[in-house]
């Protein structure tokens, strides 16, 4: 399947913004890692939320060598946030980075998030890649996390987007899709589902954004150029998800992180 291509990234003529935005668990980068940098590069994102980074030993190199196979640097993440990780190209000036770590329930895996603030054609831009929790209780919790980190970023505009463990008519997912836009059901672009990536049959990742970002397309790419199907599954068990966003020009919006 060939898709009508996404907008490149570009700055407007009025000083908004149109970036592409990138999520992709990447599953400690256990499987075909050259498959993995060519279907990166094949997004050309100006911003990478990444889920399950390596963690443990040398995890800083590792992510290294994806940034650098990718024409990408690392922003924030990594073993610091429990697997969550933000790559970003030249396109964005760093303003601050946080990572944070989420109460750990006992007999659970410990989850986080990477957040950043970014500059983009002079528009601060808030984001936060997340990996939400198997079990349902310890999910919302995650979630509300998720909202009230994203409300004291201070910013006008935020990209969030993840693994959510959750399927898109699940408490954890419809409890971001009532604050934020689902990217995908706003401007749907390519395929839906996102797990796993020999049988897509769930869509449990997601790009997320408030409501003064203009959705301009979003879902699994295909047809990207020098990538495969078989780069698509062996890369790792989840597919990417792709948008295409345009942020207003600094100044010209209104603050707050909920949909109109």
């Amino acid at each position: 399947m060939v898709l009508t291509p996404l907008p490149d990234s570009r700055t407007e003529p009025d000083g908004s913004a149109v970036i592409r935005v990138l999520s992709y668990n990447v599953r400690s980068m256990r499987d075909d890692c050259e498959a993995l940098a060519r279907v990166i590069s094949a997004c050309a994102p100006d911003l990478v939320l990444v889920q399950e980074a390596p963690r443990f030993f040398r995890w800083r190199k590792r992510a290294a060598w994806l940034a650098a196979h990718t024409d990408l640097v690392v922003l924030s993440g990594g073993a610091t946030a429990a697997g969550p990780l933000l790559l970003c190209s030249l396109r964005a000036a760093v303003e601050r980075t946080e990572d944070v770590l989420l109460p750990l329930t006992p007999g659970l895996h410990r989850r986080g998030f990477a957040t950043s603030v970014v500059r983009i054609a002079g528009t601060r831009i808030g984001l936060l890649s997340f990996h939400l929790s198997l079990q349902r209780d310890e999910r919302l919790a995650q979630t509300e996390l998720l909202l009230e980190r994203l409300d004291a970023m201070g910013v006008e505009h935020a990209v969030a987007a993840g693994d959510l463990n959750d399927v898109p008519i699940g408490a954890a997912f419809r409890r971001l899709a009532g604050r934020l836009q689902d990217c995908w059901a706003v401007r749907p672009w390519g395929a839906e589902n996102t797990f796993s990536a020999d049988r897509p049959r769930r869509r449990i990742d997601a790009v997320f954004a408030t409501g003064g970002i203009e959705v301009l397309g979003c879902g699994v790419p295909a047809g990207l150029p020098g990538v495969t199907d078989a780069d698509l599954r062996t890369a790792t068990d989840h597919l990417p998800v792709l948008a295409a966003l345009r942020v207003p020009a600094a100044g010209s919006g209104r603050r707050g992180a909920s949909t109109p």
